[in-house]
């Protein structure tokens, strides 16, 4: 299998502002607020004197940016920024974002969160046409099409709209030019994006939580099918795609992708997964002696769990923090062994214990596996695993890292025969019904778990993809 913990394709944010303001290092806190939405690259590009500048580097926020960069990149008026996990692209330098183009017309810069799932039938006829790509990701056909579209128009906002209608899938997207700032969400809105202002400063971020790391107040979130633009005399306007409709909002963000002190059109992260818990120990309620959640994932709806059942919530491991994430190790039985490294059993808590053990998601089963296995060498007496999300069926085509359903142990085994792999006393998961109940408003995309995706797709899109790992 190539992942036991799903991984979502990246961060992003944007800053404009009327005044110089040292864009870089505000930039680099709020990717550093994004950090969890990926850990291969980061990047930043921004306009010094009309002239695009653009750094980039595989690794952390920290690894990339360094002081001496801060110190030259002091002040500016505007910056896109960007943390990346692949789904589409290999992992290397030449497809980390910002995506820079230059070109006579106009220069941009431009960074992704999502998949487009009509990307390899664009590709191919650039490709066709005579046009060298440089990369192998799917948003660098987007820079390429608004310059295309930009020689016809001879309008920013209208190339932006033509070239996002003409696009299918996932995006949620900030473009800078020289004077410019352009937030762009797609029109099922499966990957957040927000609007903030920080003084006369407008910014645009995945998640609210870069928001609060910046003292930037909360404007609204980009709707669903929505181009917002920013200059940098301060006007914003807002156009629309085609068909925008919002129902396709990514259930796993509130699973497990944000930070749990996110709020995404109008719904707390963290409320959400203490409801995910609650309704857990609804559906089955099951005696034990402590509730304890899997660092980090599973903490928050363990919280839930154990303020509805009034079953103790304490500590089962301790998470060393020095750790790197091991879905970039080599080979998988590092992967594996590096489950030991991150964490480790504390044995007076669990020993001759009956432990309520919660997690966000079962994917291949390897991680759980592992993980039950240490608590029983420590002493546990028994191990009730309880999942805050529906068993994982089906492929993702919309910025999620499964790419083929025969990897996923729910497509080999039912409920009874997971649980006697993962060497679990009881296995329950959330159901769909309660998974939508955490809020009775909102369409979510639960195609991962049903088969049913909001947007079209085809069967020949999986082969599309390349480029994933896992953590296990």
């Amino acid at each position: 299998m190539g992942y036991s913990k799903l991984k979502e394709e990246c961060g992003v944010f944007g800053i404009i502002s009327p005044r110089p303001i040292p864009v870089a290092p505000l930039t680099a806190s709020a990717l550093t607020a994004l950090q969890h939405r990926g850990e291969e690259s980061a990047g930043i590009a921004m306009f010094v004197d009309g002239a695009l500048k653009c750094k980039k580097g595989m690794g952390l926020v920290s690894d990339v940016f360094t002081s001496d960069y801060m110190e030259f990149a002091a002040n500016a008026k505007i910056a896109v920024g960007h943390v990346r996990y692949s789904t589409t692209g290999s992992c290397n330098l030449e497809n980390a974002q910002p995506i820079e183009t230059v070109h006579s017309k106009i220069s941009l810069a431009l960074a992704h969160n999502g998949n487009l799932t009509n990307s390899a039938q664009i590709r191919n006829e650039l490709v066709q046409s005579g046009m060298v790509l440089h990369t192998t990701n799917d948003t660098e056909i987007v820079n390429i099409m608004i310059v295309r579209n930009m020689l016809k128009t001879n309008d920013l906002e209208k190339a932006v709209v033509q070239t996002m209608n003409f696009v299918e899938g996932a995006f949620s997207i900030v473009i800078t030019t020289k004077d410019k700032l352009i937030a762009v969400r797609d029109r099922n809105g499966f990957r957040p994006l927000c609007m903030g202002r920080m003084g006369d400063a407008v910014v645009f971020s995945s998640e609210t939580c870069a928001l609060d790391a910046l003292g930037a107040e909360f404007v609204r979130d980009v709707k669903p099918g929505e181009v917002v633009s920013c200059d940098v005399k301060g006007n914003i306007t807002s156009h629309m795609l085609d068909n925008a409709s919002q129902s396709g909002l990514c259930s796993f963000e509130f699973i497990y992708f944000a930070r749990p002190d996110s709020v995404i059109d109008g719904i707390s992260v963290y409320d959400a997964r203490v409801q995910m818990g609650r309704a857990l120990y609804r559906q089955k309620p099951t005696e034990a002696d402590y509730v304890c959640g899997v660092p980090d994932s599973g903490l928050t709806a363990a919280q839930g769990y154990s303020s509805e059942s009034g079953i103790p919530m304490v500590p089962a491991f301790v998470k060393n923090k020095y750790i790197g994430r091991s879905f970039i190790l080599p080979d998988q039985i590092k992967r594996e062994n590096a489950v030991n490294v991150k964490l480790n059993p504390i044995r007076s808590t669990v020993s001759g214990k009956r432990i309520i053990l919660i997690d966000d998601s079962i994917v291949r089963s390897t991680t759980s596996m592992r993980i039950i296995s240490m608590l029983r060498r420590a002493g546990a007496k028994e191990v009730h695993m309880r999942v805050s999300s529906p068993p994982f069926k089906y492929e993702c085509y919309f910025g999620t890292d499964v790419d083929d359903r025969n990897k996923l142990v729910a497509n080999h085994y039912d409920i009874d025969g997971i649980c006697k792999k993962i060497g679990a006393d009881s296995l329950e998961y959330l159901s769909l019904d309660n998974l939508r109940a955490v809020s009775p408003n909102t369409v979510f995309c639960t195609g991962c778990f049903t088969g049913d995706y909001p947007a079209p797709v085809t069967p020949t899109l999986k082969n599309s993809f390349d480029g994933f790992t896992d953590d296990n």
